[in-house]
């Protein structure tokens, strides 16, 4: 009687198989966390155009009606030099640009978490908690549309994001411009010195600061609004 003979995998077949996945998963895992970190910051940037579409109407607003309270946040005269976040916010949330819970939404990201509550009085009353998502700027109704509006709180101007920076680390940063143009960028993207020290091309790329000239990169001490 003829037996069918039963093929199995040796231990060193195994082995090797095993050794295999190994490698393929090991080029695998940095390209999927990439592309999870590429879409997470593609949410961010779509936070950012919200915030940055309720000023947007809020100053054109402002103009049309010769509103000095609705302005863009470095136009504000109501707001203290040391005005916050906090407070340019409540401004859009009483004139009903934006509710509390938009905030809430607009300003947390994956290590940023952001909680935005208001109280029930007339007008309401902002309260922001934790680690905002983004950063604005002191942005003027006279800055260029590449002037910069906001940014992922990781970013500092003209520096490398921190590889522990709230909230993408060095994986990349956001930008939105005063024109309304928004995009991603990675970390070797984040200097003038990636770009040969061409102030103009670096400008160009990423935007400027407020009263800056073009050509001239400064510090971004003091043209931002305070985090909570």
């Amino acid at each position: 009687m003829k037996r069918n003979s039963v093929s199995a995998f040796t231990l060193i077949e195994m082995l090797v198989v095993i050794a295999i996945i190994a490698v393929l998963a090991a080029f695998a895992v940095p390209a999927l966390t990439n592309a999870l970190a590429r879409g997470q910051m593609t949410g961010t940037m779509n936070n950012a155009r919200q915030l940055y579409l309720a000023t947007f109407q809020m100053a054109t607003d402002g103009a049309t009606n010769s509103d000095p309270n609705l302005s863009w946040p470095g136009d504000d005269t109501t707001l203290a030099a040391g005005a916050s976040l906090k407070d340019f916010c409540q401004k859009l949330l009483q004139n009903d640009y934006l509710k509390a819970g938009d905030i809430q939404k607009i300003l947390n990201a994956p290590g940023a978490n952001c909680t935005a509550t208001a109280d029930t009085a007339t007008p309401p009353s902002l309260t922001l908690s934790g680690t905002s998502a983004l950063k604005l700027y002191k942005v003027k109704e006279s800055d260029s549309s590449n002037t910069i509006f906001a940014v992922s709180s990781n970013y500092i101007y003209n520096a490398v994001p921190a590889a522990n920076a709230a909230p993408y680390g060095d994986k990349g940063f956001v930008v939105v411009r005063k024109g309304g143009d928004a995009s991603t960028f990675r970390k070797n993207q984040s200097t003038v010195a990636n770009y040969g020290n061409d102030a103009n091309k670096f400008q160009g790329t990423i935007g400027k600061l407020t009263g800056d000239a073009d050509g001239t990169v400064t510090t971004e001490g003091g043209k931002i609004l305070t985090q909570p």
